[in-house]
């Protein structure tokens, strides 16, 4: 594809990384095959190929977002199928993330939107938040009926009850019967997951433990910072990810770490994406590098790393078939593909 940005323009970081990426699309348009909302809506706008055209007319002209712009953007649901299919080795994340920031610098969306993005930032990204505002749903939901559409539809997706932990909460969890674990690792224990599925990290930690890993759960992280990024809203991601970056990095220097384990594929793409993120940042540089090479998918970790005990069954144990789903993310976004299966 070819650019037409200024010497000028190419001093900015993001738009040198998104120039590079720009030549690298010959317009086959591959990723339309595999693009869910082209497949559903079949306007060119809404496929890969005709959002990188959006977003390099918004960066190279430097001119603000717009209604249409805006719609086709966020129509996009970051499942990078279409980096799988490309053959030119197009980073779409790294351009729709940079479409999405210019957009929020940009484009004044209307207020009811503007409100729920905001809603949306602060409750998400903060556990004790979204379950306050999960216990405070249950009394609205009998006049959910006077909202509009959208409030309605949010309303009815908060759950009603919350699972129950089982493990005690601990910044250490030790291995028990060994002198000494065979690996180190920390554990991104994430924001909405655990509250509504606090067994998730549950699991990870004994199998871990029973493995013998010890696993440490820094005080002080909490959103990987995905939200905000993926809202377009750079600074307050940047903040999650500062945080967590120095907290994870004083751990390696001090205590050592063999990997960071995240179990929620949203999450670890966006971790292993801090290097690139801080590419330009002298003082997190080099840090971020180090986080992103440390951060693994647990089935990614128990494949590479660990011997997996299977408890031995009897001949007349029941045998079942399981059917598993791979995240786009996973696949696509952390080129996840034979793990765990």
């Amino acid at each position: 594809m070819e650019t037409h940005f200024s010497k000028e323009q190419l001093k900015d970081k993001d738009n040198k990384s998104s120039e590079k990426i720009f030549r690298k699309c010959v317009h086959c348009g591959f990723c339309n095959a595999t693009c869910p909302t082209y497949q559903l809506l079949g306007d060119e706008l809404d496929g890969p190929r005709g959002r990188i055209y959006l977003i390099k007319d918004m960066l190279e002209k430097n001119k603000p977002a717009n209604e249409r712009i805006v719609k086709h953007i966020d129509r996009c649901l970051s499942c990078y199928s279409c980096m799988t299919t490309c053959p030119s080795g197009v980073n779409y994340m790294h351009l729709i993330d940079h479409g999405r920031s210019h957009i929020e610098k940009t484009y004044k969306r209307p207020f009811g939107d503007r409100l729920i993005r905001s809603f949306l930032s602060k409750t998400l990204s903060k556990s004790i938040n979204f379950k306050i505002v999960s216990i405070l749903t249950q009394f609205i939901k009998p006049f959910r009926f006077f909202f509009p559409k959208k409030i309605r539809e949010m309303i009815a997706l908060m759950p009603r009850t919350f699972s129950k932990t089982t493990l005690p909460k601990m910044r250490v969890y030790q291995v028990k019967n060994r002198k000494k674990p065979v690996a180190r690792v920390a554990l991104l224990t994430g924001c909405v997951q655990k509250v509504v599925s606090p067994q998730i990290n549950e699991a990870t930690i004994r199998l871990l433990n029973r493995h013998g890993i010890e696993v440490v759960v820094p005080k002080g992280i909490n959103c990987c910072g995905s939200l905000n990024h993926h809202l377009g809203k750079n600074d307050l991601a940047n903040k999650d990810f500062k945080k967590n970056i120095s907290i994870w990095y004083e751990e390696y220097l001090n205590n050592g770490l063999d990997a960071i384990i995240s179990n929620t594929s949203g999450c670890g793409t966006t971790l292993k994406d801090y290097g690139f993120i801080f590419r330009s940042d002298d003082n997190f540089k080099k840090k971020a590098k180090k986080i992103s090479e440390l951060t693994k998918d647990i089935a990614e970790y128990l494949d590479e790393k660990v011997k997996l005990n299977f408890i031995a069954k009897s001949a007349n144990a029941k045998k079942y078939k399981i059917a598993y789903h791979s995240a786009c993310s996973m696949q696509h976004g952390q080129k996840i593909h034979k793990e765990p299966i």
